[in-house]
């Protein structure tokens, strides 16, 4: 039994030192790496942000790093009449999710897409008719995106930001 004990122990002790590893592994490296926030973007082709993001309606992921603090995570997108928004589901789950109230913040912003690095500024929608039409592109679009009713899901379960064009710093 002890023995049994020592692997079970050796193992939760080799997965949390390589979780902790990819931690910080993503804090200096160019952009997230999967599902683990990076650090911010070195590579990418500069591109103004365009006035009909349309060509990312099929893009599953994108990256997304905020200037401050510079740090990036791989986000869904979703294009709704040629304007692109980011989701961000459990936004007030603050002990892992600080990005959301950093971008209110302040919403300066890259998107990395295809290799190609678009300077935005990300704005908090408000109202419920935009909510509910975003909210059913999300469901549409993404099979992992949890059953949601629109009547009886709020604005504080899930925002979504605009992408606004920015000019490049």
């Amino acid at each position: 039994m002890k023995f049994v004990i020592r692997i079970l122990g050796s193992l939760v002790g080799v997965v949390v030192i390589l979780t902790v590893a990819l931690f910080v592994a993503g804090r200096f490296s160019d952009g997230p790496l999967g599902f683990f926030s990076g650090g911010p973007f070195s590579s990418g082709e500069p591109a103004a942000a365009p006035a009909d993001w349309a060509f990312a309606a099929d893009v599953d992921t994108v990256e997304l790093q905020l200037l401050d603090p510079a740090r990036s995570r791989t986000v869904w997108i979703v294009v709704e009449d040629g304007v692109a928004y980011i989701p961000c589901g459990i936004p007030n789950f603050r002990l892992w999710k600080q990005w959301p109230h950093e971008a209110v913040a302040d919403g300066r912003a890259e998107v990395r897409i295809d290799g190609k690095r678009y300077p935005v500024k990300l704005s908090k929608t408000e109202g419920r008719e935009l909510f509910e039409r975003l909210l059913a592109k999300v469901g549409g679009k993404y099979s992992s995106a949890p059953e949601a009713d629109p009547a009886e899901t709020t604005e504080d379960m899930v925002w979504f930001f605009r992408l606004d064009p920015r000019p490049a710093a």
